[in-house]
């Protein structure tokens, strides 16, 4: 029998629910030929082993472990690209997606559909499983943006959970950022033609094991994605990802800038101050964001620290001796700061990739 579908599985520390998701699978999918892949990001609770071990006996049961790099949309890309069945399924490793809409959404896309895509926000379906208010107001603030930048009234674009035949997926792999969380998204914004979708309700389930990766840091993935696609891929992700962090740095410089220079300070002490706060600020967003999958921990986070403060400082010199000729020519103080600002901001750019978060 030829393989019907491939069950992508992206999943960071999700041990205690890798069988769980095998049994409901094979409950749902029985009478159909499936395989589940399991994609972990090198989880440290031992999720990869938990799948190798379970697929020793289940030859349905696949799983990529990968090292040195992390993402939910990149893991999505190598699991489904792995798969040889006619039709790929994508699915949260958290247990919150309601496996049994699966044969539903195969039937959507097997009558004609490109994309089922299971909703919470159409009639059936519930998204009470949310658990917080936070999550709520970043879940509804990213759907209200989605459906604008689409021009689609799909109810649930944010959506981690849906079915597509694989030639598809194959011939919009090339087209995908492969960064950041939603997927599905991409995958919407890659398509050269509007795609023909059709949303399938479900009833979000409660977390009740691991842990959520759900904050702030996402949607602002989110809008790096929407600006990639603005841009038609011509500047790097993860360049415009550290340049609104710069962007940040600079605010941060300028008010600290302000801050000192009415506290009593001269000019030049002042721009020390806002460009010393400055680049650990910078440092702690890109950590967390713009280089997330190489980010540093622990130890390895404060020498990164250092070692970003040491070899930025080269750039803090040109941006306070900058700052300060052309405080000296025109005296104004905010424009002659962001002027010096911004050069450190190229100089970490430069240094970042190669010396402070290389992959290791």
């Amino acid at each position: 029998m030829a393989l019907a579908l491939t069950v992508v599985v992206p999943c960071y520390n999700e041990r205690a629910n890798v069988a769980p998701m095998v049994a409901a699978l094979e409950k749902t999918l029985a009478g159909l030929a499936w395989e589940v892949v399991f994609v972990d990001d090198n989880s440290p609770d031992g999720t990869s082993a938990e799948a190798k071990r379970i697929a020793q006996t289940d030859p349905r049961v696949r799983c990529i472990r990968r090292v040195g790099r992390r993402g939910l949309s990149s893991a999505v890309i190598e699991g489904a690209l792995s798969s040889a069945a006619e039709h790929i399924a994508v699915i949260d490793g958290d247990m919150q997606h309601d496996e049994t809409r699966l044969p539903l959404m195969l039937q959507a896309v097997q009558g004609g559909a490109d994309v089922a895509v299971g909703s919470r926000h159409v009639e059936g379906g519930d998204s009470s499983g949310l658990s917080s208010p936070l999550r709520v107001k970043l879940s509804e603030a990213g759907i209200r943006v989605a459906q604008m930048v689409t021009h689609t009234s799909i109810s649930d674009p944010m959506s981690g959970f849906f079915l597509l035949r694989r030639e598809l997926f194959d011939s919009l792999a090339a087209r995908l950022t492969g960064q950041g969380f939603k997927i599905l998204l991409d995958l919407i914004l890659a398509s050269p033609s509007v795609l023909n979708i059709v949303e399938v309700p479900y009833k979000f389930r409660p977390r009740l094991a691991g842990e959520s990766k759900l904050d702030v840091l996402v949607l602002t993935q989110f809008a790096g994605l929407l600006l990639d696609k603005a841009l038609r891929g011509t500047v790097p992700l993860r360049f415009i990802s550290f340049a609104l962090v710069g962007v940040i740095g600079v605010l941060v410089n300028l008010i600290v800038l302000q801050l000192a220079s009415t506290a009593g300070a001269d000019f030049g002490k002042a721009q020390t101050i806002g460009t010393v706060v400055a680049m650990v600020v910078n440092f702690q967003l890109n950590n967390q964001l713009t280089y997330r999958a190489q980010r540093l921990k622990g130890g390895r986070a404060w020498r990164g620290l250092a070692l970003f403060m040491i070899v930025c400082g080269l750039g803090a010199i040109a941006n306070i001796g900058i700052a300060t000729t052309l405080y000296a020519e025109n005296g104004h103080s905010l424009l002659s700061g962001a002027a010096g600002a911004a050069v450190g901001v190229v100089w970490n750019y430069a240094v970042s990739s190669t010396l402070v978060w290389r992959v290791r």
